[in-house]
């Protein structure tokens, strides 16, 4: 009885000799080796880094106010918005053609910088860099609106 069980076992594939045999087809395979050029790779993780950023940052933001004489102080002004910084420029002091050229100079940078100039008065202008906003609502308030009670 013991033969027929194992022939039937060995039918089924479930015979002793052939689980044996399994194994030890395992232990022939040869694993392939390392190489030292393989050890030295350094391995990289599946996950990203996240990048951590401080939302305190130590610098502060400064206005410049500027009052130019004349044309050649617009790379100067506009050095100061390439830095960051918020520039108040009053062009009162200068003739309406160079004036116009100071402002056509200055919103070509500020262009090219993603930056913004925006009349504040007039002959009053304001360049702000890109990570600054500027709201110009009391313009609007004051145009619909007079200052004093009694001017209505």
């Amino acid at each position: 009885m013991a033969k027929m069980f194992n022939k039937i076992m060995g039918i089924i594939g479930l015979d002793d000799g052939s689980i044996e045999e399994e194994f030890d087809d395992q232990e022939d395979m040869k694993l392939p080796r390392e190489t030292d050029e393989e050890l030295d790779e350094p391995i990289l993780s599946s996950k990203k880094s996240n990048k951590v950023v401080n939302i305190h940052t130590a610098s502060s933001v400064r206005v410049v106010i500027s009052r130019p004489k004349d044309y050649d102080e617009a790379t100067a002004i506009c050095d100061e918005l390439k830095n960051r910084r918020i520039i108040v420029v009053n062009v009162s002091d200068l003739e309406p053609k160079t004036a116009q050229r100071l402002l056509d100079f200055m919103g070509g940078a500020s262009y090219v910088l993603n930056g913004e100039l925006q009349e504040v008065e007039k002959n009053v202008y304001i360049l702000s860099p890109s990570n600054v906003e500027v709201s110009n609502e009391l313009q609007t308030e004051l145009s619909g609106k007079s200052m004093f009670m009694w001017n209505k």
